[in-house]
């Protein structure tokens, strides 16, 4: 009896002991959930506040700002196709919008036709992207030494476009079928048609990737690779494709917004690195891998910087980092982001 009542305490001493060193904090905490929640109120009833005060102008500030978050999805969604794929972080992908921009605008010089000059800018880019990709390739597992190769790789296409097109800022036309400006509803307001051709652009991107991603054989073996690139290639798949294909489909979707920005922006040294960095706030406030996270995530902080740089400009950069970190408390793996494994 004795024995078999000391058997009997050990499981319940062990469980005891697992349930008491059960690890915690893996959930955001109440106190950040409630930070960030009352960072979320403050800043709804300050864009509220805010519009009422400009009136009609809110809709131009709120149209500035889907333009804006149009822009940055076509950048992040090819940024965290690459990184949910490959795990490698391209800080390339700055350099690839802005000398896809360049090839645009050359090509538009030359053939007068905007359609057919984003259409090289996107092919260069993605070729460019592609040969990138040779080389990570070698530099497998070592994540410090992709991240610099990436990082050289970026300031070694600064100088190249610096030296061939030189540091004055330059724009291409916009096509003539989006040229001018329409009227707004309601009021007496006009905007370029050519920024809402962006917002329906980044729409349509988006819908294509979602297919392409979710009712393609294609799709379905990238979306397996994310899971298990072991068993894929087990399977007979060649998955080193299926990673060049990805990495072609991000540079050409960064040549492509290259265009897109450098027609209703401008092209000139320093926008890559500003659409880089708001493409990785993007990214991370997402959800790294996530396409879905990347929509989401580019309009919140496209509609935050609009308003942000219309009435308090000094303070943009910090609201935008500000939202980042209160979606980061509520939310530490992004909007859609999953926790990852530690093996990939």
């Amino acid at each position: 009896m004795r024995a078999a009542t000391r058997h009997r305490s050990k499981p319940n001493g062990r469980a005891g002991t697992t349930q008491a060193q059960r690890p915690s904090g893996r959930r955001p905490t109440a106190e950040k959930r409630l930070v960030a929640g009352a960072v979320a109120a403050a800043l709804v009833i300050y864009i509220a506040y805010e519009s009422i005060q400009i009136g009609d102008r809110s809709l131009l500030v709120l149209l500035n700002g889907l333009t804006a978050a149009g822009l940055y999805f076509l950048l992040a969604s090819g940024f965290t196709l690459v990184f949910g794929l490959v795990r490698v972080t391209n800080l390339a992908h700055g350099g690839i919008y802005l000398i896809g921009g360049y090839i645009s605008l050359t090509a538009q010089r030359t053939t007068g036709n905007w359609l057919v000059s984003a259409t090289a800018g996107a092919v260069f880019a993605a070729a460019l992207s592609i040969a990138l990709y040779a080389v990570l390739r070698r530099l497998r597992g070592d994540g410090l030494r992709e991240t610099m190769f990436t990082l050289g790789a970026a300031i070694v296409i600064a100088d190249q476009v610096l030296a061939r097109w030189g540091g004055v800022p330059s724009d291409l036309d916009p096509p003539s079928l989006f040229n001018g400006s329409v009227g707004l509803p309601g009021s007496d307001l006009l905007y370029p048609k050519f920024r809402l051709a962006v917002v329906g652009l980044a729409v349509v991107v988006g819908l294509s990737l979602w297919a392409v991603m979710h009712r393609t054989r294609f799709g379905t073996t990238i979306r397996a690779s994310v899971d298990d690139r072991d068993m894929v290639s087990i399977l007979g798949i060649r998955v080193e494709l299926v990673f060049a294909a990805a990495f072609a489909i991000a540079g050409g979707l960064a040549g492509i917004a290259g265009a897109a920005g450098g027609t209703y922006l401008s092209l000139a040294q320093g926008e890559d690195n500003r659409v880089l960095l708001a493409s990785l706030i993007v990214v991370i406030a997402g959800g790294l891998g996530s396409i879905g996270g990347a929509a989401a995530a580019a309009v919140i902080v496209g509609l935050v910087e609009a308003f942000a740089q219309t009435h308090h400009p000094i303070l943009s950069v910090l609201m935008t980092f500000g939202t980042l970190v209160a979606i980061l408390a509520l939310r530490p793996h992004g909007l859609f982001g999953r926790r990852t494994d530690a093996r990939s």
